[in-house]
């Protein structure tokens, strides 16, 4: 038995290490390091995990549950985020180069799976999982096209947010801390007051974009928004967003600021600091005369400025399964963004899931069947629910999972029951799933 996967990210090589975990041989495909898109600079796998991209790692947050899920189930994704983690607060936060490095020794070094080299333009015959993520190549896409029929695919532009060097920060005008003092002191966060802020606001809503081919407002998806595009929206839309300073007390006034840009750290030795909520699509020039105007950043080093790239998605409800399976050709599974699930978490979960399922089917085994009351079977079932007419990604939200059937008093602890239903069904289930 054999399965090929088409390609390496995040997805790709967890939905790869399920299958030889459980003995099935994988061909896995990567097209890197021979071709590689605008926002691949490396030869590793899952390189496009931002240190932030993990997000929450606390159990009252939907993420947070998804993870834990995904702990107790031998993720190599989420073991790999473990002995790579950096202090943040309470986020799961990752040293990006060490991650994805470690992400490639895992996958190279087992004995089923074997990795080839080279850009994939159709798919072959036989068992195919197509994790080639939202920067797939224009061939495949095409070939997919045609497999899927028109009018089949949609597409969304994602950002990415500058990154700053640690010793070029005014630690003058900024301060370590959490909101509201919770976790540990992992953020620099950088105030600024109404009239530095009224200044910001109006160079950041004026400056120049860099040209994309469609791009609008309206194409964005609200998870990951160019802050130029939300500052558009209204004066004090940042406010209530990334600029957020509610229960950031400045140990200099002991007051909350009018505005705070928090910087988190994205590696290990803490020397490259993200602009936290700051994806964005300016140009790079304007990048660094306007981010420049905040006052902690006036003499800031950026080390990679903003960029944005397109993400590809499938219209999954009208094509795929529970299982990610595409229903008029079951040899074909996708996993990753391309199938509609928003986030690296979620990417590596749609992977993992496909993985199993896929193994349990050649190995003649019933399926898990993940139920919805889990965060892993939640996203499957969202993703190929017929009755979703506007289909959007979407992240992984407690929305999306059952509600509990009685009154809880408090979000957080209706959210940590919702979690401890969730990892009780996790545990009964977690002998089968591992076989």
């Amino acid at each position: 038995m054999k399965v090929t996967v088409i390609g390496a990210g995040l997805a790709g090589s967890e939905a790869a290490w399920q299958l030889a975990q459980r003995g099935i041989d994988v061909e896995l495909w990567e097209m890197k390091p021979l071709k590689r898109t605008p926002a691949h600079v490396t030869d590793d796998f899952a390189e496009l995990c931002c240190s932030n991209s993990l997000r929450s790692d606390q159990l009252e947050n939907a993420v947070g549950l998804l993870k834990e899920e995904m702990r107790r189930l031998g993720s190599l994704i989420l073991e790999c985020a473990e002995a790579t983690r950096v202090p943040s607060g309470g986020a799961l936060a990752v040293d990006r180069n060490g991650f994805a490095a470690m992400v490639t020794e895992k996958i190279r070094s087992h004995p089923r799976i074997t990795v080839c080299e080279g850009e994939v333009t159709e798919l072959p015959q036989g068992e195919v999982i197509v994790a080639s993520g939202p920067l797939t190549s224009d061939a495949l896409a095409e070939h997919l096209q045609t497999l899927l029929g028109a009018n089949t695919d949609l597409h969304f532009f994602d950002a990415a947010a500058p990154l700053v060097t640690a010793e070029s920060i005014d630690m003058e005008n900024a301060w370590m801390g959490s909101r509201y003092d919770k976790g540990t002191a992992d953020y620099v966060n950088c105030p600024m007051n109404k009239d530095e802020y009224d200044a910001f606001w109006e160079a950041l809503t004026t400056a120049q974009e860099a040209e994309v081919h469609g791009f609008e407002d309206g194409m964005v998806f609200e998870g990951c928004m160019p802050v130029e595009v939300m500052a558009r929206r209204g004066h004090d839309t940042l406010l209530y967003g990334p600029l957020k300073a509610r229960g950031l007390d400045d140990p200099r006034t002991g007051r909350w600021p009018y505005a705070v840009v928090q910087l988190r750290r994205d590696n290990t030795d803490g020397t490259i600091y993200n602009l936290v909520g700051f994806q964005t699509h300016l140009r790079f020039p304007e990048q660094k005369r306007v981010f420049s105007m905040i006052p902690a950043l006036r003499n800031a080093e950026f080390v990679r400025y903003g960029v944005m790239h397109r993400n590809t998605f499938l219209d999954s409800p009208r094509l795929l399964n529970r299982y990610y399976q595409l229903k008029t050709q079951p040899r074909i599974s996708f996993a990753g963004q391309m199938t509609g699930v928003e986030g690296y978490v979620e990417s590596a979960a749609s992977g993992f899931l496909v993985g199993v399922e896929t193994a349990r089917r050649l190995r003649g085994m019933a399926p898990v069947d993940f139920p919805q009351e889990t965060a892993i079977g939640a996203l499957g079932l969202y993703v190929s629910n017929q009755s979703v007419t506007q289909f959007q990604p979407m992240n992984i939200n407690f929305g999306i999972i059952p509600a509990l059937g009685h009154k809880v008093k408090g979000k957080r602890n209706k959210n940590a029951e919702i979690s401890a239903r969730a990892l009780a069904v996790i545990d009964a289930l977690r002998e089968e799933v591992l076989k």
